[in-house]
């Protein structure tokens, strides 16, 4: 078990059965039952593109030193943010049903946010946990949150049917996903996912009052999480590290007005 999960340097890696048992050099049933065994404990998680670090790991690790690349990658860019809107900035992971926060940037509204590092929150309530099950196979969706949709708020999404169509608003919209309310009243946060090679492996947010504009920071949050993805690109591929900081906003208003889908009352939606 520990030749195995020695060989998960970074939150972005997945490694396939076979290539588990070529760099441990164990027999392939052997690494097969070891394998079965980690991921029904929740050490690994497994995908039809492989292997990788699962929930249990997460939640050792998520008080400083879990995902040691993705948050190497997102620090400076969400310092940036934090700079460009005096907003509270968060940095999450999928953890089952949940969102496992792995950074927490402050701000003046820091002490209202109900959030910590290590700690969690249910996906679905959450704009950080709708942003990455928008990227998901519908299958894992169902297994992941299709038992744990309780109602947080009134506004909280209580049913898989919703949560569909808000997962559709949410890729047509480019991957931004708006939660007003629906973890914690008076809240409000706009998050988009870090994708890797094959599914998300993180997203940002930005978190203020019931009254702020999300619209307004949405393209800031659009760009770092492409930097974010960029950059752990780059060092899967071995290229030099380097970061010029989040791009400025690229959409128009107009362009924003028409990703951006407004509910008849107002709301985001």
């Amino acid at each position: 078990m520990t030749l195995i999960l020695d060989l998960f340097r970074g939150s972005t890696m997945r490694l396939t059965l076979e290539e588990i048992a070529q760099s441990t050099g164990l027999p392939r049933s052997t690494t097969h039952r070891i394998l079965d065994q980690l991921v029904k404990t929740a050490w690994l998680e497994h995908s039809p593109s492989g292997y990788a670090l699962g929930r249990r790991s997460v939640r050792l690790g998520g008080d400083a030193q879990g995902f040691v690349d993705l948050r190497a990658a997102a620090a400076p860019v969400l310092h940036e943010l934090l700079l460009k809107t005096g907003m509270v900035v968060h940095l999450a992971v999928l953890d089952d049903a949940s969102v496992r926060y792995l950074d927490k940037a402050g701000g003046r509204f820091a002490a209202e946010v109900p959030s910590r590092v290590g700690g969690g929150a249910l996906a679905h309530s959450t704009a950080l946990g709708k942003a990455m099950l928008a990227w998901l196979p519908v299958e894992e969706v169902d297994a992941r949150v299709g038992d744990s949709m309780s109602r947080l708020t009134q506004r909280t999404i209580g049913d898989l049917g919703t949560l569909y169509q808000e997962m559709h608003r949410i890729r047509v919209r480019g991957g931004i996903a708006f939660e007003r309310g629906e973890h914690s009243p008076g809240i409000a946060c706009v998050a988009a996912a870090v994708r890797g090679p094959d599914r998300p492996v993180g997203a940002v947010s930005l978190v203020g009052d019931a009254e702020c504009r999300l619209e307004t920071v949405a393209p800031l949050v659009a760009a770092a999480a492409r930097t974010i993805s960029q950059e752990l690109v780059s060092q899967l591929e071995g290229r030099p590290r380097h970061h010029a900081g989040a791009p400025e906003q690229t959409w128009s208003a107009e362009t924003l007005a028409r990703l951006i889908a407004i509910g008849q009352d107002g709301d985001w939606i």
